[in-house]
């Protein structure tokens, strides 16, 4: 099916000029702001990852954080030190997608599938931004072009590279193992793969996986099984709702509603017909099995559990190739929405560019008449400001008072990761900080790395975005006194575009005298 898509051995000399303009279009603007537009907080979160190097971590493996180490030791403590491994991942996710889909399809369709590894949002931004989601997307590429290689290229020496990209996805994200049951349906149903259940490969290949990933086994059974209990139990355990909607709307924005049309167009048309090369069907059933299984377990999970925004985007990785045929297909039997689906891949193109670029320059620059909102978390603008003030605010204490106040970002890691990058670069020096943990919010890794137990009797620097995350009686409970809420605000070319609040808190108790101080009440 892939292949009657494609309607040239190779593209004409207009079509690769155009996919070279918009890769390279795509990779300019991340070789240009991926060292100048500020930190997500997500990503000085992983980046305080690399700064307490382990072999796991609880709610992530351990390969975003080496790569960052790795990336900041060679280009420093800057922005572009923490995504460097992000861009070199993105390449590597590129790569593969373009031999994956040369392989599936032809040289047409290769070229359309790697100009959408680098244009369609989620691939765009995993080459960006310095998540697990960018080592993982990687390995989930890779892993596809060798087990495409075992499974349909009959080639042995690729189980054992499959496994070992595949252990490598397990140490970015564990939501690679989906992986896994798709290759097994794909050995039962197909009858040529059968014979690789009696052969040795497919074993060692699982040995492979197993043991590139038992840093992270070692890491948990140090740790009672921390990691997995937190992606496992912790989220079955939540308030059961209802997010298939959530899950369909991600998916839209992820891979845009071209793509998600493209995919569903690819999907239903093999279903109906096949091919008349069974090599050719037996590729279009592997790759259909590595996109749909993995989305039925979310699917499956959205039904009754919260889901997040970039939980799908790893598996479209298996749809890029059938994209890629989409972008080419023409003749009488694309039909109506083939036809549809082609013509609105150039514009879907070039106004995704257009909005990256002008949203990188935004974030940058900024755009006449436009704010940026509250929602730095969202809109990272400010943040190099505000560790400026809080460390004037602690450096002021230490002068006043002889002693050390230590930093605690009143939410889950943002403003405490946030202060502790930038304050470090800064400053030249390690910054302690630490989390709504000691006020009992939710430790992920800084109840590690900080015990509140150790911090007993410290005086506290206090810094929220709402001044009611200062004050209250859990607050008071925890701290023998508390000093005035001060308003800062954060400005920007003359006007205030901000503003976040600090108080100290003198003598902090710790949790557990806070809990009998509630006791006695």
């Amino acid at each position: 099916m892939l292949r009657r898509l494609a309607i040239a051995a190779t593209p004409p000399v207009a079509s690769q000029t155009f996919a070279i303009g918009i890769i390279a279009c795509s990779i300019g603007l991340r070789l240009l702001y991926a060292g100048s537009v500020e930190l997500l907080p997500e990503e000085t979160y992983y980046w305080n990852y690399s700064q307490h190097l382990d072999l796991g971590y609880l709610d992530h493996p351990p390969m975003v954080a080496w790569l960052i180490r790795l990336g900041t030791l060679v280009f420093g403590q800057t922005e572009f030190g923490v995504r460097a491994g992000a861009f070199c991942c993105g390449a590597i996710t590129s790569l593969f997608v373009y031999k994956l889909a040369r392989n599936l399809c032809g040289e047409t369709c290769a070229l359309a599938a790697l100009v959408l590894a680098q244009s369609l949002p989620f691939f765009f931004l995993a080459g960006l931004l310095m998540t697990p989601d960018a080592p993982l997307t990687a390995a989930w590429a890779a892993s596809l072009y060798y087990l495409e290689r075992a499974l349909i290229a009959q080639h042995s020496q690729a189980w054992w590279r499959a496994g070992t990209c595949l252990g490598l996805g397990m140490i970015s994200k564990y939501s690679i193992a989906l992986l896994a049951p798709a290759t097994l349906t794909f050995m039962l149903w197909d009858p040529q793969s059968r014979r690789w259940w009696r052969q040795f490969e497919p074993y060692v290949a699982a040995l492979l996986a197993l043991a590139v990933f038992s840093p992270v086994i070692i890491w948990n059974a140090q740790h009672d099984w921390a990691s997995f209990a937190f992606q496992t139990s912790r989220r079955l355990a939540e308030a059961p709702q209802f997010a298939l909607h959530k899950l369909i709307a991600s998916a839209l924005i992820l891979i845009t509603p071209t793509g998600v049309l493209a995919v569903a167009a690819v999907l239903l048309r093999g279903d109906r017909g096949g091919d008349s090369d069974p090599t050719a069907n037996r590729r279009r059933r592997l790759m259909n099995l590595s996109i749909l299984i993995p989305l039925s377990v979310f699917i499956a999970f959205s039904l009754r559990h919260e889901v997040k925004l970039d939980w799908t985007g790893a598996l479209w990785t298996a749809a890029l190739p059938a994209m890629g045929c989409t972008v080419v297909a023409v003749g009488p039997g694309v039909g109506r929405i083939g036809a549809w689906i082609r013509s609105a891949w150039v514009p879907t193109i070039a106004t995704l560019l257009l909005i990256y670029a002008a949203g990188l320059y935004y974030l940058v620059l900024g755009l006449p008449g436009v704010g940026y909102g509250k929602h730095i978390e969202l809109v990272p603008v400010g943040w190099p400001d505000i560790a400026r003030h809080v460390l004037d605010t602690a450096a002021a204490y230490r002068t006043e008072t002889g002693t050390g106040a230590l930093i605690v970002g009143m939410d889950r890691y943002a403003i405490a990761s946030e202060v502790a990058f930038y304050g470090r670069r800064q400053l030249h020096s390690p910054i302690e900080t630490m989390n709504s943990y000691l006020f009992d919010g939710m430790s992920l890794m800084y109840g590690r790395w900080t015990p509140p137990e150790s911090q007993k009797h410290r005086d506290l620097l206090l810094v929220a975005f709402s001044p009611g995350e200062l004050q209250g009686p859990l607050i008071e409970s925890h701290v023998q006194r508390l000093g005035p809420i001060e308003d800062v605000a954060l400005m920007r070319d003359g006007r205030v575009i901000r503003h976040y609040y600090h108080r100290f808190a003198y003598n902090y108790l710790g949790v557990a005298a806070a809990k009998s101080s509630d006791a006695a009440k």
